[in-house]
């Protein structure tokens, strides 16, 4: 049984999804990881606590407080419709900032570790030929740091397209609207639809090894440690 119109929509929400999502988490990210990897503030701590969170935060969690946080009564609700953009809970924009929210770890710890494994001399020769901060960044750190911008986008991508309770609650199951594999699939299977499951299930199987494949075949450190 081949994959029906209501699983094609699903798949391609599901794609968009964690390309946005990716998109602006490297945007947002890369600045975060970079401060966590050269403050020394002693917030550098807490703010690495929160941008962890939610590897160890039950997605349902997540999704209730953000349901209230952009909910009408929220501050981020009122604010949302003083800025006539709206409610964003069960819209696409609410499943992106939950998304953004939910695979933030998987994207900046990446960077982080891939900058500080760069250290301080090639900073300092950039600083002795008199480069800007900002050219240094550019020029020096971000090619040094290639690999990790490469794993934070295939981790935050994947973690995003696999999602389910943080997307269910804040986004809710609206065909074509918001309702992404993770759901489809929950859909099929409390259908019975065993059948159809298999598809988007098998699909996920397929996608999740993908992934890992690409992520230990480019990964500099284990080509290294296969070598030795």
């Amino acid at each position: 049984m081949a994959p029906g119109p209501d699983d094609l929509a699903a798949v391609w929400l599901t794609v968009k999804l964690a390309g946005v999502t990716t998109v602006l988490l490297l945007l947002f990210g890369t600045p975060l990881a970079w401060w966590l990897a050269r403050t020394r503030s002693r917030l550098k701590g807490p703010v690495g606590a929160v941008v962890a969170l939610p590897l160890v935060l039950p997605p349902t969690v997540l999704g209730f407080y953000l349901l209230l946080v952009l909910g009408p009564n929220g501050a981020g609700g009122q604010f949302t419709q003083w800025a006539g953009i709206g409610l964003l809970p069960f819209t696409f924009a609410g499943l992106v900032v939950a998304s953004v929210l939910y695979s933030m770890p998987f994207v900046v710890q990446p960077l982080q570790n891939a900058f500080e494994a760069i250290g301080e001399q090639p900073l300092e020769a950039a600083a002795t030929l008199r480069a800007s901060p900002l050219d240094t960044f550019f020029s020096v750190v971000v090619p040094l740091a290639r690999p990790g911008f490469l794993t934070a986008a295939i981790l935050g991508f994947a973690h995003t397209v696999g999602e389910f309770g943080v997307v269910l609650m804040i986004g809710g199951n609206i065909p074509g609207a918001t309702r992404v594999v993770s759901v489809q699939i929950y859909n099929h299977v409390e259908a019975l639809d065993y059948a159809q499951a298999h598809w988007l299930a098998g699909g996920m199987v397929i996608f999740s090894f993908v992934v890992l494949l690409i992520l230990y075949t480019l990964n500099p450190t284990g080509r290294k440690a296969r070598r030795v």
